[in-house]
């Protein structure tokens, strides 16, 4: 690890920021149904096509495709319908639920490319309590790699967004929280294939809980045992 993830650890935050798919709960299997539907529809390479779905707002990945003769946003809206219908197999990353408890509900807010309908969908499947701060694919002109997601999510929490550490496991997501200006962890529970970043990582939340200081400030605080 470098010299600043390691950093990480020590410092301590006025608020996090969470992405949700892949970094809160695991919703890969129903994502990638229905993507995978959709992209033999279109006469895509599956499984190259599913590589890339991952962090990013369905418009934004729909519209990537350049594909002749289709409405993005219909299409769009058919995959958030889809997936709200189809939550099987959707889960909370271990330790996520225990570890957002620890945290009070005014210093963490949600950061998802996915619409509203859909994140609350997916947070019901998975047991994770919707936050007081929800900022969803509807709140953004541009999705993630951009950063104003992770910036209106700190300004909703009324901190700086400099002040803040952002949970992502997605690389379009990783760089919209450097492009903020935050320190970023990365969640690799759901990665197959390890990640090469400069940023901290972790498992999942089962070894860690948070801590807060008397100065209502966050930091990470590993458990053993």
């Amino acid at each position: 690890m470098s010299t600043r993830g390691s950093a990480v650890f020590a410092r301590q935050y006025r608020a996090f920021l969470f992405d949700m798919d892949g970094t809160l709960l695991n919703s890969i299997a129903a994502a990638e149904r229905v993507w995978g539907i959709w992209a033999e529809r279109h006469g895509l390479d599956v499984p190259a096509f599913l590589a890339t779905i991952h962090g990013a707002r369905a418009i934004d990945t729909i519209t990537r495709q350049a594909l002749p003769g289709i409405d993005s946003e219909v299409e769009a809206q058919w995959i958030t319908e889809a997936e709200i219908n189809d939550v099987e197999g959707v889960v909370a990353i271990p330790g996520a639920v225990a570890f957002l408890k620890g945290l009070p509900g005014d210093q963490w807010a949600l950061v998802t490319s996915a619409p509203r309908e859909l994140a609350l969908r997916r947070l019901q499947a998975a047991g994770i309590a919707p936050p007081a701060v929800l900022v969803t694919a509807e709140d953004v002109a541009i999705g993630k790699p951009n950063p104003a997601c992770y910036v209106l999510g700190a300004q909703r929490l009324d901190v700086p967004v400099q002040d803040c550490l952002v949970f992502e496991d997605a690389t379009v997501g990783i760089r919209a929280g450097e492009a903020a200006g935050a320190d970023v962890m990365v969640v690799t529970s759901t990665h197959h294939v390890s990640m090469v970043t400069e940023h901290p990582s972790i498992a999942d939340y089962e070894q860690w809980r948070v801590q807060r200081n008397a100065d209502g400030l966050l930091s990470l605080l590993g458990v053993t045992g």
